[in-house]
């Protein structure tokens, strides 16, 4: 089961396969540096989310309510500061904390590199595939392995802390949330159908939450609630504070991708060529955008009025927040499974055309590009101006200033 769903997720995926299995992945990063289109910029930028600082992407689309924004700017072109060969596909999105890159590898290794020049600093081996993001808090790193297990880890050495095992693979990222008393609780979805809650201390299990389906994205957090979808075509929002539904909403066909949750709202896509904004207050969808032919399995980034989003149509969607009416497309030679991070004025994203693209927010207008020669399906993550991502070529690549 396992080999196949990495067969799927390394090939074009065909319509009636998606009904056993969904897949996706994600991530970026971002820090300051110089702006161009300032009014663009200023309403894109916002201060990092809680325990973030200036210069990490910690997790998985950046903070815990996944909006795939990133603090500071990017420059108009960027070059390649150096690049770590793994053994196998890197589809697993990185995560940027004090100097150090951490990222998973389908050659079964999670690897922190130095931020500065790519060196290992260290790696440990898990039983199969790394392709979940790392989610770092306080020191710890915790990342899902195809092997059903979740690892916590020293950041700063690697030393194995603890491995909490699900029934089923992990590939979505973990996340994080504080319980009542002040501890560090961790969150992450399973082939087994269950969201689980794990106490970061002990590895210990403090709730399960069960569903009809695979979870293949990255639970959101915000507002003492987590919000994810799953195979099972549905919406899920779960109290943090004990696991207990509060509510579903129907997306009507399966979600693989991650869902972004900011004040209220959710927004994803789903298998059926659709992208939502789901409001929690109505318990219902706001607006529906079908301006693809193609499954998302891309995650959006959310800027104040925009949302940018990648699809299987080979595009770069930019919807309206509000109203869901699109803005603009940029195309693409592949299908974009790639999560895009909003950064300033600009767009960072990869394309299974094998190239990471920089493009400008307002229109969509290719700013830069660089090819890799395989498929970019891992997310960016953003330190700006350093933008680090993995490819299909086994490789991890740094971007800086030019």
């Amino acid at each position: 089961m396992m080999t196949a769903m990495r067969a799927v997720i390394k090939a074009v995926v065909i319509f009636d396969v998606i009904a056993v299995a969904c897949v996706i992945l994600g991530v970026l990063i971002v820090r300051p540096f110089g702006m161009d289109g300032k009014e663009t910029a200023a309403k894109s930028a916002e201060p990092p989310t809680a325990k973030e600082k200036e210069g990490d992407w910690p997790m998985f689309r950046g903070g815990p309510n996944l909006s795939g924004r990133a603090p500071g700017a990017l420059p108009h072109s960027l070059k390649l500061l150096w690049k770590f060969k793994t053994e196998g596909a890197v589809k697993s999105s990185p995560a940027i904390v004090d100097g150090l890159v951490f990222v998973g590898s389908s050659d079964k290794h999670v690897y922190a590199l130095n931020m500065q020049n790519g060196r290992q600093v260290w790696s440990y081996a898990t039983a199969d595939a790394v392709e979940s993001a790392p989610c770092v808090v306080e020191g710890s790193v915790y990342v899902g392995s195809s092997d059903g297990f979740l690892y916590a880890f020293d950041a700063e050495n690697g030393a194995l802390k603890w491995k909490y095992e699900t029934d089923g693979q992990i590939l979505g990222a973990a996340n994080w949330t504080q319980s009542p008393d002040g501890r560090i609780w961790i969150l992450l979805g399973s082939y087994d159908n269950r969201l689980h809650c794990v106490d970061s201390t002990n590895g210990e299990a403090v709730w399960v939450y069960e569903t009809d389906n695979y979870i293949n994205g990255s639970p959101a957090v915000d507002d003492g609630k987590t919000v994810f979808g799953g195979c099972d075509a549905l919406i899920h929002v779960v109290s943090l504070a004990d696991g207990s539904k509060v509510m579903e909403i129907d997306s009507g066909s399966y979600i693989a991708a991650s869902a972004a949750f900011l004040d209220g709202q959710v927004y994803v896509g789903n298998y059926d060529n659709v992208f939502i904004r789901a409001d929690l207050a109505a318990g219902a969808i706001v607006w529906k955008y079908e301006q693809s032919d193609s499954p998302f399995f891309s995650s959006p980034a959310v800027g104040p009025s925009v949302l940018v989003v990648g699809g299987r149509d080979k595009r770069v969607h930019c919807i309206g927040r509000d109203d869901g009416k699109v803005i603009w497309t940029f195309t693409t030679l592949g299908e974009v499974d790639s999560s895009p991070v909003i950064c300033g004025d600009k767009v960072v994203v990869g394309s299974e055309d094998g190239r990471l693209y920089l493009l400008r927010l307002s229109d969509g207008s290719r700013i830069w590009s660089y090819e890799m020669g395989q498929a970019v399906t891992s997310s960016p993550a953003v330190a700006a101006p350093v933008v680090v991502v993995g490819c299909d070529d086994g490789h991890v690549y740094a971007f800086g200033a030019g």
